[in-house]
């Protein structure tokens, strides 16, 4: 409460001294300017004079967070030509009407010129009490322009330093000094052009006319244009680096969770603001995510505010919040003046609401809203993209689940289904038939082994794939050792070519295809020689899988498979399919089994990204 109170008292305190000066500044000019007015003795070059001050001050440097000119040259030229009336009529009006244009508030509109006419004015008199006798018109003109231009900077930027200390926004040594660097850079540019122009305006070169200051002031002029020019761009140059910086790095981070502290650190450099928040929208309804600077993030939203949120479709500046902030006003504190909406929209459907604020009224102009709607489309992009993976991931989770749940109804349960009727039937003939009931119990050991196997070999899969923590090659090895260990199939392994990296789908499509081929030639085909190849060739890998069981008719196992699915065939197919790959098998009765699967290169082998149908594992 103590803080609102003391911000209260220097904001009303800063609008007294606006007004303060704004009228002060107001005086000068009737009684200075208006009062003595009488018909100008050199009209063409008075015009030409207020014509170059108007291009100067309209395209201003931009530097820290305002901007600088160099018009004194000018000002003083109008002030040797015509004298004190015509320089506070023309400077002031001159820059009065360049910050209506600008749509400036109307206190700034009459604050910026009466700060420079004050300035002036006491530059003026402190010019007057300065007289050098004896020495030469050139040096005396450096005299009096020098004594004139020290107390007009001097006393403007007294009062702009008085006014931002007054300000309720901070205004640090940091930012004093930032500001006198700018303001000593103009001073100096200034001081030389005057220097130039008594030199060469004392040297006999004839009747000084209109064209003479055209030609001498136009340098001046076009300095200043490209100077803006330049600096303009430059400060394009560098949203434009920074908005790069900030799509790379987000992408990059489009999966992980600290993707908000990133924008939080690099967002400055886009877009210069005091404070911003960011909701989310989904299912649930809206959340605050992110929250920085002059803002609040421990208000809840209301029904009313939830409703005005959902009609944002385009981007909104309130540049008075005071009079009006829109729902998420509430949102920051005291110091904020203006707001920037720019919802978060892709495809019609909206997906977020970045709000912007700054301590200045009237602060956000079109270049501001460009990159806020830049930003926005960014982010909203990035939001899509993250649920998506979200839902991924959770039909992932389903298909897992799903898999899991076929291979106990087609393994586990089943054999412990048989278990139990063999258990149950033991029971029954222990004291009849003996021998029967032992040998049911034997089988039923067996099959509960088989079980317990199975489980451990589900709980295995359920971990980190193989291939992501070995490799290909490495996992197929390894694989191979488990085999043997718990089989006596004589299993070789050949690889032909030099490995190169393949994509993750790929290498674990590839090892399910090595992995259940093998399992099938030991389970099924009662297999005692496996020979497997896996070949790295120019444009393809080539996996080849070749036993010498029982082999079986390709036609009856489609149509087995079919009505009990498994990972069998037609899921090896299906696999293969994902990756574009062929699967070609051959099989006869008593003949063997050779499975072969051709995976062509895609020209992604080896690069950093992932496949879609990957990330979410």
């Amino acid at each position: 409460m103590m803080k609102s109170s003391a911000l209260h008292r220097k904001e009303r305190l800063s609008r007294v001294f606006l007004t303060v000066i704004s009228l002060i500044g107001g005086l000068v000019m009737v009684y200075q300017g208006i009062l003595p007015l009488t018909f100008p003795d050199e009209a063409t070059i008075l015009g030409l004079l207020i014509l170059f001050l108007f291009v100067v001050e309209l395209y201003p440097l931009p530097v820290w967070k305002g901007t600088i000119t160099i018009s004194f040259p000018l000002v003083y030229a109008i002030y040797v030509m015509e004298g004190l009336a015509y320089t506070v009529l023309a400077y002031g009006l001159v820059v009065c009407f360049i910050n209506l244009l600008k749509r400036r508030p109307l206190r700034i509109v009459f604050f910026n010129p009466a700060i420079l006419i004050i300035s002036f004015y006491f530059a003026h008199l402190a010019g007057n009490w300065i007289s050098v006798e004896g020495t030469s018109r050139v040096l005396n003109g450096m005299i009096h322009f020098t004594f004139i231009m020290i107390p007009f900077y001097l006393i403007n930027n007294i009062i702009v330093d008085l006014l931002l200390v007054i300000r309720p926004q901070n205004y640090s040594f940091h930012d004093w000094r930032q500001k006198t660097r700018q303001e000593l850079n103009s001073f100096i540019i200034s001081f030389s052009y005057l220097i130039l122009f008594y030199i060469l305006g004392n040297q006999n070169r004839g009747d000084i006319d209109a064209i003479a200051f055209f030609f001498f002031f136009s340098p001046l002029v076009c300095f200043a244009l490209l100077s803006s020019i330049i600096a303009n761009l430059r400060r394009e140059k560098a949203k434009l680096k920074a908005l790069f910086s900030i799509s790379s790095e987000l992408n990059k981070k489009i999966a992980a969770e600290d993707w908000l502290a990133f924008l939080a650190d690099n967002l400055k450099e886009f877009i210069d603001v005091d404070a911003w928040i960011l909701w989310k929208k989904d299912q649930t309804g809206w959340k605050l995510k992110y929250a920085a600077g002059l803002a609040e993030d421990k208000v809840n939203l209301e029904d009313g505010q939830v409703k005005t949120f959902n009609q944002f479709n385009r981007l909104k500046v309130y540049h008075n919040v005071k009079e009006s902030g829109g729902p998420a006003a509430a949102f920051f504190e005291e110091e904020i003046r203006s707001l920037l909406y720019a919802p978060l929209v892709l495809d019609d459907e909206l997906v977020g609401l970045f709000v912007f604020g700054r301590s200045r009224t009237k602060s956000f102009i079109e270049e501001d809203m460009q990159a806020a709607a830049t930003l926005a489309n960014q982010l909203a992009v990035l939001i899509k993209t993250r649920w998506l993976i979200t839902e991924q991931e959770k039909r992932l989770i389903l298909e897992e689940r799903n898999r899991i749940a076929r291979d106990i109804h087609d393994g586990v349960a089943q054999s412990l289904a048989g278990a139990i009727m063999n258990l149950d039937t033991a029971n029954r003939k222990f004291t009849k038939v003996p021998d029967d009931s032992r040998r049911l119990m034997v089988e039923s050991t067996e099959k509960l082994r088989m079980c317990l196997k199975e489980v451990r070999e589900s709980i295995y899969a359920l971990r980190p794939y193989p291939t992501e923590r070995q490799g290909l090659l490495s996992a197929m090895r390894t694989k191979i050792l488990h085999i043997q260990k718990d089989n006596s199939t004589e299993i070789k392994m050949e690889t032909r070519g030099p490995e190169f990296q393949l994509s993750p789908m790929v290498e674990k499509i590839i090892f399910d295809i090595f992995q259940e081929s093998t399992q099938n030639a030991i389970k099924h085909a009662e297999a005692s020689k496996i020979d497997i190849l896996l070949s790295f060739q120019k444009e393809h890998v080539l996996l080849k899988v070749k036993d010498n069981g029982k082999g079986f008719s390709l036609f009856q196992a489609m149509i087995k498979a079919r009505h009990h699915p498994h990972f069998g065939i037609l899921h090896m197919n299906e696999a293969a399919e994902k990756i574009q790959a062929s699967l070609q098998v051959d099989s006869k009765e008593g003949a063997g089994t050779e499975i072969s699967l051709t995976v062509p290169r895609m020209g992604i082998e080896g690069a950093v990204i992932h496949d879609q149908a990957y990330v979410g594992r």
